[in-house]
């Protein structure tokens, strides 16, 4: 009994031996297959870095207002009796706008200047009279001043009657119509705004550390979105305080406008040329891998494997950036001219990844880009 007992012990211990040697050489030969392993390469797009001297530029954001914008409105209360202006049309200074009734007025400038007139009689009659000697200076002074009065009185109404005849004060570019005929218009109720684009005011801020390199007569570039070209201009003045809440200062450039596309209110972008160019790497914005610690492109270049033979992988350099312009940024440090950066598959990348690189499709790259749906 007990050799039988002993006897399977001993097939037990022999056979559970075995079973774990074939297990430990399967599993150093998995870890041997693993080390060697060579992950598929990973298909991207790149592009050979080159230099470029970008000029230095300061940009800003700005707004457009008018050299001369109101909202034309009445002076005194009454009746909308003509309409001489079209909306969206242009206007001359003094061109007539609104007419207000002034039925009442001519008719109290008519029994004015009846009452001027015997006024004026009465007192040449009196000049006569004060040179005989008939009546006395006191009356004649009262006369003068009758007559005086009554024109007075004459000048009053025609300035009523003008003051309800608006009229354009400078010469512009008109709103949209706030009035109709008929409409009873109280004092200050609006009629149309009027406003001189040619040429035209833009606005922007600049910090204070960089509002020293502008001066009047500086050229300045503005750009707007969802319009082709570029329109010149020169700073006209500078402000003389710095905003205590944000240490801006705020800067007035003049543009001539002359196809009248730039309006009061338009958001605008301005750049102003200052100092000499920097030489930089300029790369497509889709080449950055951004993170906390900081930005970096992927470099390929000819890799060691872990069994010693070259392959075409890829190398993270972390890189220094400056401004951007269009689709590109510009890289300051960290590449090198005639370098191979990853322009697009960046995501998926690893330092020593194999690549694989196909350009057929190449990611935006142009310093001044022009959507389709702009």
């Amino acid at each position: 009994m007990m050799k039988r007992m002993f006897l399977m012990l001993l097939i037990l211990a022999v056979f559970l031996t075995a079973i774990g040697t074939l297990k430990y050489n399967q599993i150093r030969e998995a870890k041997a297959q693993g080390g060697s392993f060579q992950p598929p390469p990973e298909a991207v797009t790149t592009v050979v870095a080159q230099e470029e001297t970008w000029p230095s530029a300061l940009t800003a954001i700005g707004t457009v207002t008018p050299v001369q914008g109101v909202t034309v409105s009445a002076d005194l209360p009454g009746i909308v009796e003509k309409i001489g202006f079209a909306a969206g049309g242009s206007a001359s200074a003094g061109q007539l706008l609104v007419k207000l009734d002034t039925s009442q007025e001519e008719a109290q400038l008519a029994a004015a200047l009846a009452q001027r007139d015997l006024a004026r009689l009465n007192l040449k009659r009196m000049e006569g009279l004060r040179e005989s000697g008939v009546i006395p200076q006191a009356e004649y002074d009262r006369a003068v001043a009758q007559d005086a009065q009554d024109e007075a009185r004459v000048g009053e109404i025609r300035a009523t009657i003008e003051r309800k005849t608006i009229r354009a004060p400078f010469s512009g570019i008109l709103g949209l119509r706030q009035v109709n005929l008929g409409q009873y218009l109280a004092p200050g109720a609006p009629v149309v705004s009027l406003q001189s684009l040619r040429p035209i005011y833009v606005n922007f801020d600049v910090p204070q550390r960089q509002a020293g390199q502008l001066r009047p007569g500086s050229a300045v570039n503005l750009t707007v979105e969802g319009q082709e070209g570029v329109q010149a201009g020169r700073i006209t003045a500078v402000d003389s305080i710095v905003n205590p809440e944000t240490r801006n200062v705020q800067i007035q450039a003049t543009f001539a406008n002359a196809d009248g596309r730039l309006r009061p209110g338009m958001f605008v972008e301005t750049k102003i040329a200052v100092g000499a160019g920097t030489t930089v790497v300029p790369l497509p914005a889709s080449s950055i891998s951004y993170a906390p610690y900081g930005d970096s492109v992927f470099i390929v270049e000819d890799v060691k494997g872990p069994d010693g033979k070259p392959y075409k992988g890829v190398r993270q350099q972390f890189i220094k950036l400056g401004g951007a312009r269009g689709d590109q940024v510009a890289v300051v440090s960290g590449v090198k001219p005639g370098e191979e950066v990853v322009t697009s598959g960046v995501f998926k990348l690893r330092p020593g990844a194999a690549v694989q690189v196909n350009n057929r499709i190449q990611p935006a790259n142009s310093p001044s880009p022009r959507p389709e749906d702009s």
